[in-house]
């Protein structure tokens, strides 16, 4: 992507226990219709509340129903995975989606769930490495066994686009070691994520790689013309951000959330690009109880045409 073009992409709206695969997959359908260019499932373990074991085979469903918009992961452990296994389905669902594939690659942060896997939680981090090293070499066209190569191989050369999830310095400096775009997460201020990128920046200075291309986050973003549903999701994710911390300790919640009409969001989204030089936004739901799925619904649709209108994505190109 060049870094003057701006690509908006979401995670799904309705994403609960019971929500079907093709469920999901129409969100995606329907987001590409709006004008979004990605969308994004997490992975869930052993979560009853949205679990989604397994986000590549949701995307499988979502990529058939598509036709454009990229379809991604926010966060692919990779400590959990076999290296052989995982770079044959990811290049599969490349070649399925004809290349739309973007893999956010992250750790996994519950000892529990890694654990369960089989995975020390003081591993994790050299387990990605090995396991992602592997992949690339798979992927790469080099022999598995004897000589016998991959098949498949990805639709995309080499391979598909790596994002790197990261929360913390440790995750943040592997991403700029690997020379891997950092994935911001929603639950960082703003001020944080300045600090993040300065983290960032100095490691792949440290290791000599060079910057990409993508600099992405994701964000809480709700847009609605209703006042009173604006500040009630106001009031809860403070509550929720807040936590056991006093007023004077928690940060405001501008700073971690977008909120208000579509000119409002707009205008801060033109905000958070200038400070971070972003150039991929994918925009969460507000996760607070009491918003009606129409509500949502409206407020992913409302968000390209006001940012198309603000003129923040009239160089997006997919």
């Amino acid at each position: 992507m060049h870094p003057d073009e701006f690509s908006l992409g979401l995670v799904p709206w309705q994403m609960r226990a019971g929500t079907s695969a093709m469920a999901l997959a129409e969100q995606a359908r329907q987001a590409e219709s709006w004008g979004y260019r990605s969308f994004f499932l997490p992975e869930n373990h052993f979560t009853p509340n949205v679990p989604i074991p397994d986000p590549l085979l949701i995307l499988a469903a979502a990529a058939a129903t598509t036709t454009d918009i990229r379809l991604g992961t926010t966060s692919w452990l990779l400590p959990i995975r076999e290296p052989l296994l995982a770079a044959a389905q990811a290049a599969s669902l490349d070649q399925l989606s004809n290349g739309r594939l973007i893999l956010g690659l992250g750790r996994g942060y519950s000892a529990d769930m890694l654990q369960a896997f089989g995975v020390p939680i003081r591993e994790k981090r050299r387990r990605l490495d090995s396991v992602l090293e592997r992949m690339l070499s798979a992927w790469a066209g080099e022999p598995v066994f004897k000589e016998q190569a991959l098949v498949p191989l990805p639709c995309q050369q080499p391979h598909p686009p790596l994002w790197m999830a990261a929360f913390g310095p440790k995750a943040i400096a592997q991403a700029a070691r690997l020379g891997l775009p950092y994935f911001a997460s929603p639950m960082e201020t703003l001020t944080e994520l300045e600090r993040n990128y300065a983290i960032y920046e100095e490691g792949l200075a440290e290791y000599e790689q060079l910057a990409p291309a993508t600099r992405a986050i994701m964000r809480t973003v709700f847009v609605s013309d209703d006042v009173q549903l604006i500040d009630s999701v106001r009031t809860k994710l403070a509550q929720q951000s807040r936590g056991p911390l006093s007023s004077e300790q928690a940060p405001d919640i501008e700073d971690i959330c977008v909120l208000g009409n579509a000119a409002e969001v707009a205008e801060q989204l033109a905000h958070y690009r200038s400070r971070l030089a972003l150039n991929h936004l994918v925009a969460v739901r507000p996760r607070v109880a009491g918003v009606p799925e129409p509500a949502l619904r409206e407020s992913f649709a409302a968000l390209p045409a006001s940012m198309s209108h603000s003129g923040l994505m009239a160089a997006t190109a997919q």
